[in-house]
C-alpha cells in the first residue's frame, strides 16, 4: 500500500478519521492538505506533521469557492492532486416527520453536496497528472436505514450512488472512485450511542485507525482495479445479527 509522494486532500481533517487518515497517510510518506472550518484544529495538525508534509486551509465542503482554494493550494505548494478523501460528513437526530428543511438541506449539503463538489474540483488537477483515487466516506448508513436519521440515511445512499456515477464517468481518465462504509466508530459521532456492542458479530466498536488502512489501500496502486465498488468496515454488523444479539 504504497502511497509515497502522493499529494491527498483531505476533508474533516479537524479531528476524528479524518484527523487519523491524515496522520497515517504522512506516516507513509503521502504529502496532506488537511481541510476543515475547525481551522484551529488543522492548524495545530499541521504543526504536528511538520510544515513539510502538510498544509491547512480553510474549507467548507458547500463552497465551490474553497474547493477552489483548496486545490490550488494543493498545486502550488505539492504540485499536483494524486488523492481525494471525501471524509467530512454531520449526523443529525430527529425522525422523518420532525425533520426540518434547515436540517435537512444541512445534513444534505455537507454530506452529499460536499462530495460532489470535492469531485468536481479535483478533477482537472487529477486528469493533468494521470490519474488518481476519489474516496468517498459512506457509512452502513449507506447500505441499510436507521430510524430517526432520515437525511443522514438519505445522504449516505447518495454518496454511494454518487462514487458509481463518477467512477463511470472517470474510469477514462484513469480516476478510480470508490466509497468506503464504515460501521461504528469510535470517535465523537457515536458518543452516547451505544453502551456495548452486541448488535455487532465482533462485538467492539472499530479503530479509526482500521478505516485508515483501507483508505490507504483505495489510494495506493494495491487497488488499481478497484473502482465504483464499496469497501465495508463494519465489525460484521450488515452481516446479520449475532446468534446472542
Amino acid at each position: 500500500m504504497d502511497v509515497n509522494g502522493k499529494v491527498v486532500i483531505i476533508t474533516g481533517a479537524g479531528q476524528g478519521m479524518g484527523a487519523t487518515h491524515a496522520r497515517a497517510f504522512v506516516s507513509r510518506g503521502a504529502k496532506v492538505i488537511l481541510g476543515d472550518v475547525l481551522e484551529d484544529n488543522v492548524q495545530q495538525l499541521t504543526e504536528e506533521l511538520g510544515h513539510s508534509s502538510a498544509i491547512a486551509v480553510h474549507l467548507d465542503v458547500r463552497s465551490t469557492a474553497d474547493w477552489q482554494n483548496a486545490v490550488l493550494a494543493a498545486t502550488q505548494r505539492f504540485g499536483r492532486v494524486d488523492v481525494l478523501v471525501n471524509n467530512a460528513g454531520i449526523l443529525r437526530f430527529t425522525p422523518v416527520d420532525q425533520c426540518s428543511d434547515d436540517e435537512w438541506e444541512l445534513v444534505t449539503s455537507i454530506n452529499v453536496g460536499g462530495a460532489f463538489k470535492g469531485i468536481r474540483a479535483v478533477v482537472p488537477a487529477m486528469k493533468d497528472s494521470g490519474g488518481g483515487s476519489i474516496i468517498n466516506v459512506s457509512s452502513t448508513s449507506g447500505l441499510k436505514a436507521f430510524s430517526s436519521v432520515p437525511a443522514y440515511v438519505t445522504s449516505k445512499f447518495a454518496v454511494r450512488g454518487l462514487t458509481k456515477a463518477a467512477a463511470l464517468d472517470l474510469a477514462p481518465f484513469n480516476i478510480r472512485v470508490n466509497s468506503i462504509h464504515p460501521g461504528n466508530i469510535k470517535t465523537a459521532m457515536i458518543d452516547g450511542l451505544y453502551q456495548e456492542f452486541k448488535h455487532v458479530p465482533m462485538n467492539r466498536a472499530g479503530q479509526p485507525s482500521e478505516i485508515s488502512n483501507l483508505a490507504l489501500f483505495l489510494a495506493s496502486d494495491a487497488s488499481s482495479f478497484s473502482t465504483g465498488a464499496e469497501f465495508i468496515a463494519d465489525g460484521g454488523e450488515t452481516a446479520g445479527f449475532p446468534a446472542l444479539f
